[in-house]
């Protein structure tokens, strides 16, 4: 699933086509490393995501229109005092390097005619959106990189920009069939692995994509190789080469099941999708791509391009590189934020949780010294009994056991009469009973606390928007685990349940916290409504509203699906899952949000996957 040169390559040609022209009406950045810019193309108005993120770099239109914060960063004031209203009159890619450069030209406060350049550049961790003059010097960037953070390259006011070459690899472009043959032999690796470190730009699906078009074993060492196994694999490259010339791409995911495995910008034969004429030496008009269309509320995909039974995947075509990020990573980019956003809440809940397991352990390890209690309790009876045939003196006691007619030695202190030593076996008994008794209550205690806090880490695991992260943060407030600060008042909660709706059409509603889940269950649901909860591991509350009726089988398949999903189990292949009717669910007094007792339920076991449920 890599972001590679090939993928920029599409984007860059959909761009290209779709913004030249275009002004540029609003520039926002709603994250410290993202920009929404808001374009005006003769096709109306267009919204371009550019994500600078470590974990998750992205470009790609959307329709969605994100928060921006009250007061806009530096480098958006920057970006708004030049480019504000500016023409875009360009869109390149050197070489196949993951870098896009957008030129835009403007009018300077002379009403002068200048050109500036929006380079970003898609490259992991080392992502970036530098802000360029007309003569190469940077003029900002979202990310300031001083020498002290890299030896490679300063990006920072002033300085000039270049690409940094960091990895001695070839050109596609410009690269000769002999250069490329010796290169690929000189690394003793499989042929796939070779090509991925030879040539710029290409990533591992990519270069196993080729390999299999070529007609090579992408698995065989290149020692194997011989001279016509690289000219094909040369000729293959150079059909690349011409399909992205002509801009003749194809994106496409390949799919296994419902899971989306990898995509690319041409069509995936390696997962049985059939090659287009360009792969076979015709290259075709290239296809009008959609965009700023919002693929991830598609309900339907883009047509199925291939399949192949043997290993079950098939390859779904979308209209554009652009729809197919979108449908592709919106959904993770969501959740790599808010993941970003609970790291402290997430922290502070696993140091707590870290310390109560901690403490149970050591409980458990006390209460395992306290089993010795009613052996000891024996042992001062039977000495009370028998004690008058111990001599004086000795060591140990042989004694009937009258619980179990077993002849048993007591040992003794010879220095101590019979009664004397049963005493002391009483006075251990009555230590270690009350120890235990103590120990019962304390861990029972712990127990539920560390249920509260895996309940808690579930929710924080779930949550995807900020006034979610807001409902579970004030839980923690109120069970004393974070303090509110200063005057603070209670915060407004906004955050609501899931809503889904059955193929059947009965409503669902999913907690997304503890508050949620005493809501659902004791506020929202009545006597006859049904109820679901993973079996025994932290997870949502799930409640069916019946309206009275009866519930079809797969409204309940359904519905323990969503509970199965919302718990910490998701990734299991099944998950048991109780359900029963609202009636029998009790709280116990005093229990901690979201804690329940039931007695008589029914169980199931079941998938995680909800992808055919509808949600509202």
């Amino acid at each position: 699933m890599a972001f590679d040169g090939l993928t920029l390559a599409n984007l860059r040609y959909e761009l290209h086509r779709e913004l030249v022209g275009a002004r540029l009406y609003k520039i926002a950045q709603p994250e410290a490393d993202e920009l929404l810019l808001t374009l005006k193309t003769n096709d109306g108005q267009k919204r371009l995501l550019i994500s600078a993120d470590a974990s998750l770099p992205l470009v790609y239109f959307t329709e969605d229109n994100k928060p921006s914060p009250m007061t806009a960063p530096n480098f958006c004031m920057l970006l708004r005092k030049h480019l504000q209203n500016g023409r875009i009159t360009s869109v390149t890619q050197p070489g196949l390097e993951r870098i896009l450069r957008i030129d835009i030209e403007h009018l300077d406060e002379m009403g002068d005619l200048c050109q500036k350049t929006l380079v970003i550049e898609i490259m992991g961790k080392h992502s970036n959106i530098i802000f360029v003059n007309g003569d190469g010097t940077i003029l900002d960037s979202i990310k300031r990189v001083s020498a002290a953070v890299s030896s490679v390259r300063e990006v920072l006011p002033g300085k000039p920009y270049f690409v940094a070459r960091t990895q001695d690899k070839l050109d596609l472009f410009t690269m000769t069939q002999q250069d490329f043959a010796q290169a690929m032999a000189s690394k003793p690796q499989p042929a796939y692995k070779a090509l991925y470190g030879t040539v710029t730009g290409i990533s591992p699906i990519l270069a196993q994509e080729l390999c299999h078009r070529a007609g090579v074993d992408g698995d065989r060492p290149t020692a194997a190789m011989d001279d016509t196994a690289y000219a094909r694999l040369y000729q293959t490259m150079m059909t690349l080469k011409d399909t992205i010339e002509a801009g003749a791409f194809s994106p496409c995911v390949a799919f296994d099941g419902k899971k989306p495995q990898e995509y690319a910008a041409i069509p995936l034969t390696i997962y049985g999708a059939p090659a287009t004429s360009a792969e076979n030496g015709n290259l075709p008009t290239p296809v009008n791509s959609v965009t700023g269309t919002n693929a991830a509320k598609m309900p339907t995909l883009h047509g199925t391009v291939g399949t192949s039974e043997a290993v079950g995947f098939r390859v779904e075509a979308f209209p554009s590189m652009s729809a197919l990020l979108e449908y592709y990573y919106a959904e993770k980019n969501a959740q790599t934020r808010i993941h970003q956003r609970s790291a402290d809440l997430r922290r502070i809940v696993q140091t707590i949780l870290e310390r109560n397991v901690k403490k149970l352990d050591g409980q458990l390890q006390q209460m395992k010294d306290t089993e010795k209690r009613e052996t000891y309790r024996i042992y001062g009876e039977l000495l009370n009994t028998y004690g008058y045939g111990a001599a004086p003196g000795a060591k140990s006691l042989e004694a009937l056991n009258y619980y179990t007619n077993e002849t048993i030695q007591i040992p003794l202190d010879p220095t101590l009469t019979a009664q004397e030593n049963a005493k002391r076996y009483f006075d251990r008994y009555g230590k270690l009973k009350r120890t235990y008794e103590a120990l019962t209550t304390l861990t029972e205690e712990v127990k539920a606390e560390i249920n509260h806090l895996e309940s808690i880490a579930t929710s924080l695991e779930i949550a995807q928007k900020e006034e979610d992260l807001t409902q579970i943060k004030e839980e923690l407030i109120e069970s004393g685990y974070v303090h509110r600060k200063g005057s603070a008042k209670k915060v407004k909660i906004t955050s609501k349940p899931f809503h889904y709706v059955s193929s059947d059409g009965f409503d669902i509603y999913v907690g997304k916290n503890n508050f949620q889940n005493d809501q659902l269950t004791f506020q929202l649901a009545t006597g006859n409504d049904w109820w679901f909860h993973a079996k025994k591991i932290p997870g949502s509350h799930v409640v069916v509203k019946t309206d009275g009726k009866e519930l079809p089988d797969r409204t309940f398949e359904e519905a323990a699906r969503l509970a199965a999903y919302y718990s910490k189990g998701r990734e299991q292949d099944k998950v048991e899952i109780d359900y029963i009717q609202k009636k029998h669910v009790k709280k116990p007094s005093g229990a901690k949000p979201g804690f329940v007792v039931y007695y008589t339920n029914f169980s199931m076991a079941v998938s995680s996957d909800i992808s055919d449920i509808k949600q509202l």
